[in-house]
């Protein structure tokens, strides 16, 4: 149970536990926005815009996702949904100093421990806090994670401290593994990223059967990927079921004070906006993400559960824009044995007896329509605020574009590094 719990609703906040269908969920709310958190995982299989008296939520929950029931034995497929954290592993299992990793880490498989639950003292935010303890001696991490949904904001919040409580430091992955689907993904939907330059995993990883993209290709546009057969494709442009899925990598430069990923639906008028601190002047103890992952789940997988039998037709459609720290989507043995990516690091280093902290923002927007005609083509945070930039066009919206309230409400250093 809860150390404490302040479940309630005032002012339009609403925070409250409840078990649909046998799943204990968190429900973090407020005028616009409704966020569901399962603490097995770390699930957030709903995050939704208020339109119209209903929730259109914009997170992937697959077809062949488990009963409750079921779930805890079904694996990370049983359950995967949303976003979700990866780590100390972000790809396949791995064994680590002895211990065995299972696929994307214990955070996205084991159950999290609800701390606390409810509206801040200042009724500006509904908020819960969840903690996990590594289950390896091997690998002795805790993560500890605070999500809230301001008031007045379209958008959720994680702040996440990673403590190492051994001896030695310890090289880790870490990922906010975000994946939309229908009805907010379709075909013509736009990719833009902070990126600026590409990457597609070498061969000899789970895209070889079921890529279209050129194995160990670079390039520097979304809209020039090298394809296998020769020629390129926009991939900043979602096809809809193609009978491909392929990963990619982007850089995201160390120029950058925000890190950012984006995704248009133009026929609804939303974009799905991830972002994060930069490496530029970040807080002392802060961890930079280093990439923008893609993965492009456009069918190709004929194999269950992405097909219903095998060999059949793989009728799964979701697009991950993961933000992470990791060599691709390859694990974090693979990660150790190639340090870098693009002359970016793989593995974020948590000290001994210390930790490191994470700050991370998911939202979703509704865009003028000048910037839907343009293109998100850059984003940046000003003072509270995110300005979204076409190529004439902006928008203002007001998000924790600089972290700083929320640093402070979480009692975490705001003085600048070097």
């Amino acid at each position: 149970m809860p150390h404490q719990m302040k479940a309630g609703r005032r002012g339009g906040l609403d925070a409250r536990l409840e078990r649909p269908e046998g799943r204990p969920t968190i429900f973090l709310s407020n005028e616009s926005v409704a966020l569901g958190i399962e603490p097995e995982g770390c699930m957030t299989p709903l995050f939704g815009m208020r339109r119209a008296g209903e929730v259109l939520d914009a997170h992937w929950v697959p077809s062949f996702r488990l009963p409750a029931a079921e779930s805890k034995t079904g694996g990370l497929l049983g359950r995967i949904a949303g976003e979700f954290l990866c780590s100390p592993n972000f790809g396949p299992d791995c064994r680590i100093r002895g211990a065995s990793v299972p696929p994307h880490g214990w955070t996205a498989h084991e159950e999290w421990r609800l701390e606390r639950l409810g509206l801040s003292d200042e009724g500006d935010e509904a908020y819960c806090e969840l903690s996990l303890e590594s289950p390896s001696s091997e690998l002795p991490l805790s993560w500890h994670r605070r999500v809230s949904v301001a008031k007045g904001q379209g958008a959720y919040y994680s702040l996440l401290s990673v403590r190492n409580r051994g001896s030695s430091a310890l090289p880790i992955c870490i990922a906010h593994h975000n994946t939309v689907g229908a009805p907010f993904l379709e075909d013509g939907c736009r990719i833009s990223l902070s990126a600026e330059r590409f990457a597609v995993p070498p061969e000899g990883t789970e895209f070889d059967s079921t890529g279209r993209l050129a194995m160990g290709a670079e390039f520097g546009d979304l809209t020039s990927a090298p394809l296998r057969k020769g020629g390129v494709a926009d991939i900043g442009l979602v096809p809809g079921l193609v009978g491909s899925t392929d990963f990619v990598a982007g850089a995201v430069p160390r120029k950058l004070s925000l890190g950012w990923s984006c995704t248009v639906n133009p026929r609804l008028g939303l974009a799905y906006l991830c972002f994060f601190p930069g490496a530029s002047a970040l807080p002392e103890g802060e961890i930079a993400l280093s990439f923008n992952d893609l993965w492009m789940q456009y069918g190709g997988r004929r194999f269950r559960p992405w097909a219903e039998t095998e060999g059949g037709e793989d009728g799964t459609f979701c697009l991950g824009t993961e933000n992470a720290t990791g060599a691709f989507a390859n694990g974090l043995g693979y990660s150790l044995s190639h340090p870098e990516l693009l002359g970016l690091p793989t593995t974020v280093e948590i000290p001994a007896g210390g930790e490191r902290r994470l700050c991370y923002g998911t939202a979703l927007l509704e865009l003028d329509r000048a910037l839907l005609r343009e293109g998100v083509r850059d984003i940046e945070a000003e003072g509270p605020s995110v300005v979204l930039r076409g190529k004439k066009s902006y928008q203002r919206v007001e998000l924790e574009g600089n972290f700083a309230r929320l640093r402070k409400s979480a009692g975490w250093p705001v003085r600048q590094g070097g």
